[in-house]
């Protein structure tokens, strides 16, 4: 069975959000869709004090589809936007 890497970016509302509060609440949500899986994320600069949140997991291929775990994470309190950047295989 193929295992998947899934990088999504998480767009808070303003720089004013508590990143740390917000990276709980979304792992939180990809662990409640992925099951107990390997998980990274990682704060990007945008400008003016505003970081985004890259977040990357790790998911059986078969629940390739991603459109309920981005509704889920669109309405936490706080967060602005969620895209999925990019949807690779895993080797080894």
């Amino acid at each position: 069975m193929a295992r998947v890497v899934v990088s999504m970016k998480v767009m808070p509302e303003s720089p004013d959000i508590n990143l740390d509060d917000l990276t709980k609440e979304i792992l939180k949500k990809v662990k409640n869709f992925a099951g107990n899986t390997e998980t990274k994320v990682q704060k990007e600069p945008i400008g003016f004090g505003l970081n985004s949140l890259k977040v990357q997991f790790v998911l059986d291929e078969q629940k390739s589809n991603l459109d309920p775990l981005e509704s889920s994470i669109k309405n936490i309190d706080g967060v602005s936007s969620v895209e999925i950047i990019d949807v690779r295989r895993a080797i080894g």
